[in-house]
Formats: structure tokens, C-alpha cells, sequence
């Protein structure tokens, strides 16, 4: 866990219950050891959607269901959710639970490989929110930004690896290191690509916020001025006796 126990169970203890259809399908999930998003992570979620009011969702990594369906809930009426799964014991019971939904009409769930199934897919996506195979999402990421427009938001959920992501590779579990990697790789190109602007959050396990912007123009900009630094004190006052000097003698 990346945050103090004790704050976040505080936390969770002040949200209210979910609906009854969620309520069950959570329950039915952790009895199965099926991993869901944390408490803390369904509010956040809950409020960003609220604020974009997104139109058109990309889920990556289905699982049951239960964030597509919390999706639905706080998406606005007439958004359109699209949800990928590939693992083929868990796409049977993701349809079961949004039949029992009754939201068969607003969620649709495509079967494979995401980074196969996304560049046949056709966009824009407003929102999207990225779950599934951590080691996958740095391979997942120009589909993404494809699909996203101007103003696109793009949510990657788990991306400090329960505190793992800041340790050396070498304090990483060899089995564990190429995930380690990538998920690394991946946080850079989120903070680094003009077209985006991203908060990392250590929220759950760690969520990531990216905004897609317009690009190069503005940030690059911003950038050039910032690599230039004001001149202050008396490098200042020795350039304003310099200049006038050279009035005095010109």
C-alpha cells in the first residue's frame, strides 16, 4: 500500500454504498479473489466523470464488469461505453452482470488482444480508462492518443505497483522486473509527450491523469521560455550599467 492504512480507511469509511447491482457484483468479485477498483479509486472515478461528462468510454481490461458499470451509473444519459477483455473466463460472467444490469444497450464488450482490438477501433473515445495488464500499457498508449481528441481525458489505474515503481530494478523481483520496467517507461511518456499533460496521484495504488492537449505549439513554448531564466541581482545591474556606458559613449 502506498498510503497510510489508517488515512485511507478512514476515508472509505465516510463514502456511501454504491447501488444494489454493484454492491453484488463487488462482493461477488472479492469472494472469488477477482481484483475490482479500490473504494477510494470508484469515488475518484465517480467525480471525474461527473466533471467530463464524457460521451463515448474506451474501458481496456474488463474484468467482470463492475467498473463499466460504475461507469454507466455516473456516465451522462446516451454515453456509449465500449470495454475490452482477452481473458475468456471472465468475458461470460462481464455479460452476465451488465445483462443483470439491464445496461446490454449501453455497454458494449469486444473479446481479444487490446492492442489488436484498439487499432480497429474508430474514435474519439473522451474517456478513457485504462485497467488491465500493467506491463501492456506502454504498448497500449498511441492507440490511446489516437483515439482520444483535444480535451480527451485517459485514467491508467495501478501504476505504482504497490510502491514497487520507485525501487532500482535490482530491489525488484526478477520475475517482476520487465513489468517494472515498462510501467516506468510508460509514467515518462505520460509526463513527457507534448500532447499530454499528466498527474500522477498516489491514489489506491497509484492513478495517473492525462489531459490531451493541442499539440507542441503551446507547451513547447512554454518550454523554451522556461529553459531561459530571468536574469536577477547583480548580473542584472551589471548589464544595466554596461548598456548604459555604452549610451554615454556611442
Amino acid at each position: 500500500m502506498i498510503v497510510d492504512e489508517r488515512i485511507v480507511t478512514f476515508i472509505n469509511s465516510l463514502d456511501t454504498k454504491n447501488s444494489e447491482i454493484l454492491e453484488t457484483v463487488e462482493r461477488e468479485a472479492l469472494a472469488t479473489s477477482v481484483p475490482i477498483i479500490r473504494r477510494e479509486m470508484q469515488s475518484f472515478l465517480k467525480t471525474l466523470l461527473l466533471i467530463k461528462k464524457p460521451m463515448r468510454i474506451l474501458e481496456v481490461g474488463t474484468a467482470v464488469g463492475f467498473s463499466a458499470l460504475l461507469m454507466s451509473e455516473y456516465a451522462p444519459e446516451g454515453c456509449r461505453i465500449t470495454t475490452i477483455e482477452n481473458y475468456e473466463k471472465r468475458i461470460p460472467i462481464a455479460r452476465e452482470n451488465f445483462r443483470r444490469a439491464g445496461k446490454e444497450e449501453q455497454i458494449a464488450l469486444i473479446e481479444g488482444d487490446a492492442a489488436e482490438v484498439m487499432k480497429k477501433l474508430e474514435g474519439p473515445f473522451d474517456f478513457i480508462f485504462m485497467d488491465a495488464a500493467k506491463g501492456q500499457y506502454i504498448h497500449y498508449l498511441p492507440e490511446a492518443l489516437r483515439l482520444l481528441p483535444e480535451g480527451g481525458v485517459l485514467v491508467s489505474d495501478n501504476v505504482m505497483q504497490d510502491g514497487d515503481v520507485i525501487e532500482s530494478r535490482f530491489a525488484v523481483e526478477r520475475r517482476n522486473r520487465t513489468i517494472h520496467a515498462r510501467m516506468r517507461e510508460y509514467l515518462y511518456e505520460l509526463k513527457h509527450k507534448d500532447a499530454l499533460v499528466t498527474s500522477i496521484i498516489p491514489l489506491g495504488d497509484g492513478v495517473a491523469v492525462s489531459v490531451k492537449q493541442v499539440p507542441e505549439a503551446g507547451r513547447g513554448a512554454r518550454q523554451s521560455k522556461r529553459s531561459e531564466p530571468a536574469e536577477c541581482g547583480a548580473a542584472a545591474e551589471k548589464r544595466k550599467g554596461q548598456e548604459a556606458e555604452n549610451g554615454k559613449t556611442s
